[in-house]
Order: structure tokens, then C-alpha cells, then sequence
């Protein structure tokens, strides 16, 4: 008679070897975490979302996608929180005090672009505004492939492994029309269907180009630590009379933003927003410098 192995629960301490080489490349593959049935169904939840998408106008001009806040799209995406296969790497890297703050779902149809300069490290402004070497991680992402992205060419992650600990990266173009150059390290992550990719949010990556005949389609989870949000309770009412008459400046100051997005310095779109009102002002009067990175 032959023993099977435990279904895992998500409560599994990681192999400290894995740990060691998480710290050292600043992120792991985690092969078939997501069992066929199970990515079956979620990709047949995300090609609803793309549908629903596609009916309300919201495709991008190469009809992909880039949906934030979707955990609350099917009754089964909650369990991904805390799926049994990745979540040991989420505790097991950052404690217990921790929430989910930033998700999305991205479909990219194939698509016939040139090169392009995308490297960059999540978390926005936490990326300027820390103004230390090395910054902190605050945050860990599970990426879900839902389809193949075994080979190069089908629009995998570009990675340079060990470059979470650069608060830099040489090589973006200066202008429109300088070549591409590929950062030296770089590789792409192969996942095939049911494939997960954890990582630091620090670590230097980009999207490649899709050349194949297949859609991309992944699911992102990111998890950040609690205390990222105000200690205090609301110190007013940003309906009342008073707080409306405030100056925006004066708004902002006491917390308001039109979106979440706002807070992080960009738009929904992940542009810079320059309407936020003490950027607005310092753009004004020519104090915003590219050099000093918190004054991007």
C-alpha cells in the first residue's frame, strides 16, 4: 500500500533553501499551483470579465486589458487569498500583519509591436519616495498563468533575477527613436498553464511582446503590510460643508482623492496624475526635478 502525501492546507512553512534563493533572485516559480479543473474555471471567469469589458467600451486600443480590484468579479477568487500551493510563500516572507491592497487581471491579445522600454518596479511612488538604498520590499505578488506562456514569445515577464537590491536600472532610452537595448540578466519567466510566479515587487521586470498566436491571460495578487493606510480615524467629514470649502491643497492634505489610484501619484491608467494638487502646484513654479527622485 502506498502512502499519498497530505493535500497541502497553505500553512506549510517554505523550504528555507527556497527562502534563501527567493532572497537571493527576488522571486520563485511555483509549478502546477493551480490544478486544471481549478484553472479552468478561473479562466473561464476571466474571459467573463474580458466579455463584460469588451461590451462597455473599456478595451484598450490593442483590445487587452488591465482590470484592478477584481477580487469581488466571481464568488470562487476569494479563495485565491489564500490558495494552499502560494501562500505559505506570502506568510512565509512577510509575517502576519499583512492585507491584500493591489490586484489585476491582464488579457493581451497578440499583438505585432516593436521593441519597447518597460522595465520598471511596482509600487509607484513608494519608489520615489523613499529616497534609501536598499528600499524595503512592502509588497509580495503571486502572478496565475492561466494560459501557456511556456516559450518566448507568448508575452512572459521579463525578469533580471537579483536586481530587487538596485534601486536603479541602467539603459532606458532618452528619447523616442533611441535603440532598445535589453538590460544585461535579463530572462523571461516560462510558466506553463496552472504556473505560478511569486516576486518581490522590487525586482526590475517587464512585459515582453506577445508574438504568438495565444492570448495572455494572467491573474496578479499583491499583498502589503496593514499600517499602509491612515493611523488615524477621519479627523472630518469630506461631505461636510467645511471640508468642501477648503482649498484642494488643503484637501489633500486631509486625506481626500478622488480614487485609491491617487494616493499612489498616478491615474487608473498608471500615468503620472498631474491634477493632484501640490504636484500641480510645484509643477507651477518649476520645483519639480528629475533628479531628486521624490520630486519626479
Amino acid at each position: 500500500m502506498t502512502a499519498t502525501a497530505p493535500a497541502p492546507t497553505g500553512f506549510e512553512p517554505i523550504d528555507p533553501a527556497i527562502r534563501e534563493q527567493y532572497d537571493r533572485d527576488g522571486f520563485v516559480v511555483i509549478k502546477g499551483a493551480l490544478p486544471e479543473e481549478d484553472r479552468a474555471y478561473f479562466e473561464n471567469a476571466v474571459d467573463r470579465i474580458y466579455a463584460e469589458e469588451e461590451a462597455a467600451g473599456e478595451l484598450r486600443p490593442d483590445r487587452s486589458i488591465h482590470v484592478m480590484g477584481w477580487l469581488h468579479k466571481d464568488p470562487r477568487f476569494p479563495e485565491l487569498l489564500t490558495w494552499p500551493t502560494t501562500f505559505p510563500y506570502i506568510w512565509g516572507n512577510m509575517g502576519w500583519n499583512i492585507y491584500t491592497h493591489h490586484n489585476h487581471i491582464d488579457v493581451n491579445p497578440p499583438k505585432d509591436e516593436p521593441p519597447f522600454w518597460n522595465w520598471h518596479q511596482d509600487g509607484y511612488r513608494q519608489n520615489s519616495d523613499i529616497d534609501m538604498d536598499v528600499r524595503p520590499m512592502f509588497m509580495t505578488k503571486i502572478c496565475y498563468a492561466l494560459t501557456d506562456l511556456s516559450e518566448p514569445g507568448y508575452g512572459n515577464t521579463k525578469v533580471i533575477p537579483g536586481s530587487h537590491k538596485n534601486n536603479t536600472l541602467e539603459g532606458r532610452p532618452e528619447k523616442p527613436g533611441d535603440p532598445i537595448i535589453e538590460p544585461e540578466g535579463a530572462v523571461e519567466v516560462l510558466l506553463e498553464p496552472g504556473d505560478a510566479f511569486i516576486f518581490d515587487r522590487r525586482i526590475w521586470h517587464s512585459r515582453s511582446m506577445n508574438k504568438s498566436e495565444r492570448i495572455r491571460k494572467l491573474m496578479f495578487i499583491g499583498y502589503t503590510y496593514r499600517w499602509i493606510r491612515p493611523l488615524d480615524e477621519a479627523v472630518a467629514d469630506q461631505s461636510s460643508e467645511w471640508f468642501q470649502g477648503l482649498s484642494p491643497l488643503h484637501q489633500q492634505l486631509l486625506g481626500y482623492g478622488p480614487d485609491h489610484a491617487s494616493f499612489w501619484g498616478i491615474k487608473q491608467s498608471g500615468w503620472i496624475d498631474d491634477e493632484i494638487p501640490l504636484r500641480a502646484e510645484l509643477k507651477e513654479r518649476g520645483l519639480l526635478d528629475r533628479a531628486i527622485p521624490y520630486l519626479r
